[in-house]
């Protein structure tokens, strides 16, 4: 009985260790490892607007607040040791705001994309504030879910700014358009240099752009470096506005635009219309991109 007893035990027992171990083909496989979250520093003089910020970033899974700064020398000090990918910069911190600016651009990672946050801001503030390293114009009334969208697409690679502001800037490289004189910039372009800036024009990225021309995307980046000085600006934003206003592009890599989307009686081109008039449709900030047509690689032209 005592033999009988234990064998029965023993056949239950290995009944259910043959069971525990099919169980196991099918148990559930670890989560993925997660995308990693965007990375924020807060920078404001007021700790309610700091804190409204931050709860409204805790409840986005790919947003993280990784520092909050309440003066300009903590926030100069803290951007120099805290990596990050979008820096929320109120205003109000510095009495001379656009050489901040400056100084946070200097500072930042060169990834880092800079987002300030004003009451108000006038056209050559505005306009200023882009050239010095700003990525995007928010103000103090912002919804949370613009706020939210808004911090996304600059980290992205976009650029925001509301209606008004988008007017502006495209004032601005209208007028500009009026002094400068493009074909002796032309003049000093390379074939590479042409081809690397249809790409910045289309809304391309540079290791898209890298591909089409056959190099790297480091030497992208240096020779984007080049460009800005040789056309005198200061980034992909002033550098695609510059080639349209002054048609730098013209017959290198570019369809005919539609009649329908020409603007008669000024030199802007289709995509800077388009931008403007999108964004006078509605309130709703617009990322300001170029149109991006088939990039074809034609020789550049012998003036």
């Amino acid at each position: 009985m005592s033999t009988t007893s234990n064998g029965s035990k023993d056949q239950k027992s290995n009944n259910r260790g043959d069971h525990a171990k099919a169980g196991d083909a099918h148990a559930p496989k670890p989560a993925a490892e997660a995308a990693p979250r965007l990375r924020l520093i807060i920078a404001d003089s007021e700790a309610i607007f700091r804190v409204g910020m931050s709860k409204i970033f805790a409840a986005q899974p790919d947003l993280e607040v990784v520092a909050q700064t309440e003066t300009l020398s903590q926030t100069l000090s803290t951007i120099s040791s805290t990596p990050a990918d979008v820096v929320l910069f109120e205003v109000g911190l510095s009495p001379t705001p656009a050489d901040t600016i400056s100084e946070v651009a200097r500072r930042a990672a060169p990834n880092t994309k800079i987002i300030l946050v004003t009451s108000r801001a006038g056209e050559q503030e505005t306009v200023d504030y882009l050239r010095r390293g700003v990525r995007g114009i928010l103000a103090r009334a912002v919804t949370p879910e613009l706020l939210v969208r808004c911090v996304r697409k600059v980290a992205a690679g976009e650029t925001w700014l509301d209606k008004q502001g988008v007017n502006w800037v495209i004032d601005a490289y209208r007028s500009q358009s009026l002094q400068g004189n493009a074909p002796q910039q032309r003049l000093r372009l390379t074939e590479k240099e042409m081809m690397i800036i249809s790409g910045v024009t289309q809304g391309m990225k540079n290791k898209d752009i890298a591909s089409e021309v056959g190099t790297t995307e480091q030497v992208v980046k240096n020779y984007l470096r080049k460009i800005y000085d040789k056309l005198n600006v200061a980034d992909r934003l002033e550098l695609a506005l510059y080639s349209m206003h002054h048609r730098l592009l013209d017959g290198y890599g570019y369809p005919p635009p539609p009649p329908e989307a020409a603007v008669p009686g000024d030199g802007a081109s289709p995509a800077a219309a388009q931008a403007a008039a999108a964004a006078a449709a509605d309130n709703t900030p617009v990322e300001v991109m170029a149109a991006k047509p088939q990039m074809v690689k034609r020789p550049a032209n012998k003036l």
